[in-house]
Formats: structure tokens, C-alpha cells, sequence
């Protein structure tokens, strides 16, 4: 392994620096470690499962701060048996296609929220961009794909016991992201049942808690015994729409007034303040051609729409899945959506809405 300071060129000789503590965090610290062993890229990658060369660490202990930034070759962690993020789940991660500064926010909400430290989003951003740099040869050439980053939080407090960890590691993984979803349909179809909570206000349903994604499994695999993809998470008695398995919900409909609108749910602590969520609001406000709204939204509004004819269509949105138009709902044990009656995605299908989002939010 060659390891270099300051620099992603490759070098014949070793610079020794000696690893210090880096309490003010700058990424002009940043050491790194290059892979001697270059994986083989493959054509077409299942989502999450191919990683590219390097990662980035940054640990840190209450004693002694944060160390300097390090890219590595990829590779297993070690972790005490007893840590904590493993027997208390004080872990959280964001997802990122494209960095921005909003996808920071939510992580500096998550660490905030597991008592996690706080590190500086701007010399955390240029690690990233230096670790991209590094493994720039990851990067699909593709319109379906792209390189996907996962920035990850963990506690690595080496003790039992419920408590502030006073040892944490924070690291970034890079993988080429097709297709999330692993279905030859073009919709998704959600299963909906009041029964399951995915959030609470005053919980952790808008941060990127590990847990909140753990304990959703049950709830999923019920969800593939109706032949359905995802959970469609309600709330409360009047079964308000939250969010749809990992992603932000739009409805496209002509409202209960007779306007056309796009609605989402709200910001009140039940859903994640998505990236991609808030760019589809930006982009869609700037056309002027309808109603753009942040709104409760029931079950029942939507199947009295759905009587009246009055959905246009129904998606969701990710970093993940970018817009997944939702083919059908499953409700109760019912079925009470079908795409090849009632929707024709004619907003996620449309020629502006393709031709907006290439120019401003490119993959």
C-alpha cells in the first residue's frame, strides 16, 4: 500500500506522516491508502452489492477527537463485540446520488439525534469528493445508473450499557446504483395496512436512523405475501399517508375544491425531509401549471378520488428509486388502485418533467 497526505496521485515511494489527532477536522489531513488489488468493474451491478476500491474512515473518541480523514482500500471493520452500535443500534446513515447541502442537514440531524459527534459538513463534503475522485473510474456511463455514495455512522463504544458513546467511526462506502427495486414492472404496488406504524411524532421517523429500517421488515415481507413491493406506512385514527416503504409520496390529482395539484405529505417529523423530495417541489412550483402542495392526505380522500376518477397518478421519490410511478395499492386486504384503469403517469412520463430533471438534478 502507498500512502499519501493531501494528494490522490499515485506515487512510487511512501510518504511517512505520522497519524496525529485532528481536532479541527480538515480534510488537508486527509491520508491516503491505495489499493494494490483493483476490482474487476462489472457491466450490470444488483444495487448494493458491488463496492468500489477505497473508503473513507474518520474515527474519533472523546479523548483524543477526530483523526485524520483516511481513504483505504476497501475492506472489513472491526468492531468490539460489545459495541454499542450493535446491541443499542446507535447507527444511522444518509444516501446520496448527488451531494448537497441538504443531505447534510439530515445527517447532522441523525448524529444529533444518536448522540452522535459532530463533524463539519464542508470538509466531510471535500473527503467524498476526493474519495469520487479516486475511484472516478466507478462511474456508470449510463442514463439507468449511477455511482451511488453511503455515508455511515456508527457508535464503537467497546462497552454494555445504554448510554453517550465516547468512541464513534464514521465512514463512506461508494457502489455503482441501478435499478433499486428488483421487478420487471415499470409501477410498484404498495400494501396498506393501519395496523403497522412505521413513525410517531416525537420519534425518529426523519432521521436515517438504522433501526427505523430494521424493524420495517415484518411489515414488508406481509406486504410480498400480497404480492406488493413495498409498505405504504399509515397514521393515526384517520390513517394519514406517511411515506411509501423508503420513499417520499406525491399524489397527482384534481383535489376535493376541482384544482389540479401535487400534493406530498408534510414535514412534521414522521417522514425523512428527502433531497429529491424537495427538489421535485422546487421544480414543479417553478412550472406554474398547477397546485403544488404540502398537505395531510388520507386513505380515504384518496379512494374517494380514486371513485371519482379524479387521480392523474400516484409516485414516490428517493435517492434511491430518483420517481417510481405506483402501479397499485392493496388496502385492507383490498385492491384499490389499478394503473390500467384509473392512471396514465402522465407527470412522471411527461417530456418537461424528464427534460427539467436532466438539466437540474443530473444523475
Amino acid at each position: 500500500q502507498i500512502v499519501l497526505r493531501g494528494s490522490l496521485h499515485r506515487s512510487d515511494t511512501e510518504l511517512s506522516v505520522p497519524e496525529r489527532r485532528c481536532d479541527h477536522k480538515q480534510a488537508a489531513d486527509l491520508l491516503v491508502q491505495l489499493s494494490s488489488c483493483l476490482s474487476i468493474k462489472p457491466d450490470v451491478a444488483e444495487f448494493g452489492t458491488v463496492f468500489t476500491d477505497h473508503m473513507l474512515v474518520i474515527e474519533w473518541s472523546l479523548n483524543e477527537g477526530w483523526k485524520a480523514p483516511l481513504i483505504k482500500p476497501f475492506g472489513d471493520l472491526s468492531l468490539h463485540p460489545a459495541c454499542s452500535s450493535l446491541h443499542y443500534d446507535i447507527v444511522f446513515f444518509v444516501f446520496n446520488k448527488i451531494i448537497k447541502s441538504s443531505s447534510f442537514m439530515l445527517f447532522c440531524l441523525s448524529a444529533k439525534r444518536a448522540c452522535l459527534p459532530a463533524f463539519d459538513k464542508s470538509e466531510l463534503l471535500e473527503c467524498i469528493r476526493r474519495l469520487i475522485e479516486l475511484d472516478q473510474d466507478w462511474v456508470p456511463h449510463s442514463d439507468s445508473a449511477s455511482l451511488y455514495v453511503r455515508p455511515t455512522f456508527i457508535s464503537t463504544e467497546p462497552s454494555l450499557g445504554v448510554k453517550k458513546p465516547s468512541q464513534a467511526l464514521l465512514y463512506v462506502l461508494l457502489c455503482q446504483a441501478g435499478s433499486y427495486f428488483n421487478t420487471n414492472t415499470e409501477t410498484l404496488s404498495l400494501w396498506a395496512d393501519p395496523k403497522n406504524i412505521r413513525a410517531w411524532r416525537g420519534g425518529t421517523g426523519d432521521c436515517k436512523i438504522g433501526g427505523n429500517y430494521g424493524c420495517s421488515l415484518f411489515a414488508l415481507y406481509e406486504a410480498m405475501n400480497y404480492g406488493c413491493q413495498q409498505v405504504l406506512w399509515l397514521y393515526g385514527d384517520d390513517n394519514q399517508i406517511t411515506e411509501g416503504g423508503t420513499m417520499n409520496i406525491f399524489l397527482h390529482w384534481i383535489n376535493e375544491d376541482g384544482d389540479e395539484e401535487l400534493a406530498t405529505p408534510p414535514l412534521d417529523g414522521l417522514i425523512l425531509p428527502g433531497v429529491t423530495r424537495q427538489s421535485i417541489l422546487e421544480l414543479t412550483t417553478g412550472w406554474g401549471e398547477f397546485k403544488v402542495t404540502e398537505r395531510y392526505l388520507t386513505m380515504s380522500q384518496l379512494c374517494s378520488a380514486l371513485e371519482q376518477q379524479r387521480v392523474k397518478e400516484m409516485f414516490g421519490s428517493g435517492t434511491a428509486v430518483t420517481v417510481c410511478p405506483i402501479g397499485r395499492i392493496v388496502y385492507m386486504g383490498e385492491y384499490i388502485f389499478n394503473e390500467s384503469i384509473q392512471t396514465d403517469h402522465s407527470f412522471t412520463n411527461s417530456q418537461p418533467f424528464h427534460s427539467s430533471w436532466a438539466s437540474n438534478f443530473p444523475s
